[in-house]
């Protein structure tokens, strides 16, 4: 379906984006972790979605394949995870044509259509991967974007590789929410936990990918109301988009109470077939799902209903999509999942 992954499109892919706006401790304990030949074999980045943890995963592939040897005077003099547009790893990276890369994600079935999770067998296919001979350097990378999208299956194969790891092998896994990362995964990786952006950092951010300036009025206002996330701030450059989150957020502010009127004015403002309205809607709900499991990791009863909703809700989003059901129900629906799920 159309949701938040799709409206990142407004941006450069993060295989093609040279430049991190924040997140610097976290760059430079990555870079430490590299230059002292310690690195870990994998590691889990992980935050709300649109904020970078995708840029972050390639910088660190593209450093560590374009820089093999972390004595080089290259890697032990360097500020930063940083490798030029122009060098061949990251042309290569760039046109998907980097032979030490492998990058795990969802992909579209026989059908066209947009997996709903990464493909078992594309999982899988890391076992072969790291069997092989490395290219240059002798290592080899994989990123996972994102591992909240393994089923049972994905997160076990993925798991033969992190039990065992082959020497030399980076895994850089990206998760929109720690909480519902397998534990025997996440007890393998290294967290790095990457917090929203400043509004500034958003502004700066969609300025560059728009060609625009960061004082912008359209550009401040998406950046104020994005919460961090450069993705949503793109996607709320549009007013009508801008406006619905504004109004779905002020709901979710009020639950478990739900007001029936408040739902029905919803349900009219993503009426019609347009996409973007819904993967708005769907957005908006996520964040604030995010959010709140990230804040109870200790109320497990609270954490596992907030869990059940994001499923349910993300798969009747999917469906109502797909089958082109009328969104009013959807609305009425993911606000009564929400609204049993926060309270007691």
């Amino acid at each position: 379906m159309s949701t938040a992954e799709d409206q990142e499109d407004a941006a450069p892919h993060p295989r093609a984006t040279t430049e991190l706006f924040g997140h610097q401790a976290a760059e430079q304990s990555m870079l430490a972790a590299y230059r002292s030949e310690r690195v870990p074999h994998a590691f889990l980045i992980v935050g709300p979605k649109g904020i970078g943890k995708a840029t972050l995963a390639y910088r660190m592939a593209r450093f560590v394949l374009a820089h093999p040897d972390p004595n080089a005077s290259q890697v032990q003099d360097a500020t930063r995870l940083a490798v030029a547009a122009d060098h061949p790893v990251a042309r290569r990276v760039t046109a998907q044509a980097q032979g030490d890369l492998l990058v795990l994600e969802r992909t579209v079935n026989e059908r066209g259509v947009l997996r709903q999770q990464i493909a078992v067998d594309d999982v899988r296919r890391t076992v072969s991967f790291f069997g092989s001979t490395a290219g240059e350097g002798g290592w080899r990378v994989a990123i996972v974007d994102a591992v909240d999208e393994l089923n049972a299956s994905g997160a076990n194969a993925l798991l033969k590789i992190l039990e065992e790891p082959p020497q030399r092998a980076l895994l850089l896994l990206v998760s929109h929410s720690a909480a519902r990362v397998p534990a025997t995964l996440r007890s393998r990786c290294c967290l790095v936990r990457l917090r929203p952006l400043s509004q500034a950092e958003v502004a700066a951010a969609v300025a560059v990918a728009t060609d625009s300036a960061a004082n912008d009025t359209q550009v401040a206002a998406a950046a104020a109301a994005a919460e961090g996330s450069v993705a949503r701030a793109l996607a709320l450059l549009d007013e009508e988009a801008l406006e619905l989150r504004q109004q779905a957020t002020a709901i979710l502010d009020r639950l478990p109470s739900v007001d029936a009127n408040s739902l029905h004015a919803l349900g009219d403002a993503l009426a019609g077939t347009d996409p973007q309205p819904l993967a708005a809607f769907v957005d908006t709900v996520n964040a604030w799902l995010s959010q709140r499991l990230d804040a109870v990791p200790g109320e497990v009863g609270r954490l596992a209903r907030l869990a059940d909703a994001w499923e349910r809700i993300n798969q009747s989003a999917r469906d109502a999509e797909t089958y082109n059901l009328e969104r009013k129900p959807f609305v009425f629906g993911v606000f009564g999942l929400l609204a049993e799920a926060t309270r007691g």
